[in-house]
């Protein structure tokens, strides 16, 4: 049974969706000192905190929904079986990175609000709390490996199906490979690694586009 175009469709669309809110994410974020209370205040506090976070967070999810369409291009393929594993992971990694970016996004930005309305608050020591707790921060970088070997398996499973452009998967996977190291990198890195990860995203999306084309 051939996967239905509609659907693939959808996933390429969720795809390219999930790219442009990728770019949107670091290009939207406040960038200020946040290792002064007046810069993380400042940063935190805004809406547009809430809104650059939540672009990432809904970006996550899209991305599964694409990475569901490509193992339906490549079921009957000998790609099937790496296309299925990435999907499980990086449904996985989804699921452990979430819960941590609710809490940078909600959490931290009402913080933040607090301290800016004057109300005794350490909120450097509130901020290192939230986003160094050992749980928190271990579950995320698991999280955001899981979803770097899923896109790297995927981009192996487009390599090898035989139905879809072998290189349409390879900036798709070296976009999500550097998205753990791009935290301790500059503003202008992150906001060039965003764009990277949407012309990956598009990229791929126009590949599984075409293939119910064709």
């Amino acid at each position: 049974m051939s996967p239905s175009p509609s659907r693939t469709r959808l996933g390429a669309l969720a795809l390219a969706v999930a790219g442009v809110l990728f770019a949107l994410y670091p290009a939207t974020r406040p960038w200020h000192d946040e290792s002064t209370v007046d810069g993380a205040t400042r940063a935190m506090s805004s809406d547009w905190w809430v809104a650059s976070h939540l672009f990432a967070m809904i970006g996550f999810i899209l991305v599964t929904l694409g990475l569901l369409a490509v193992r339906d291009v490549v079921r009957h393929t000998r790609a099937e079986r790496l296309a299925f594993t990435a999907v499980v992971t990086g449904w996985i990694g989804v699921g452990l990175v979430l819960p941590y970016y609710g809490a940078e996004d909600f959490g931290l930005h009402a913080i933040a609000g607090t301290s800016a309305a004057g109300q005794p608050l350490d909120l450097l020591d509130v901020v290192d709390t939230v986003r160094y707790n050992p749980v928190a921060v271990t579950t995320f970088g698991i999280g955001l490996i899981a979803l770097a070997v899923s896109a790297v398996v995927i981009a192996m499973a487009v390599w090898r199906s035989g139905v879809l452009p072998r290189l349409s998967g390879v900036l798709f996977a070296l976009g999500f490979a550097l998205f753990l190291p791009q935290f301790y990198t500059p503003a202008a890195v992150r906001i060039a690694h965003g764009l990277l990860v949407a012309v990956g995203s598009a990229w791929l999306a126009l590949a599984l586009w075409r293939s119910r084309l064709d």
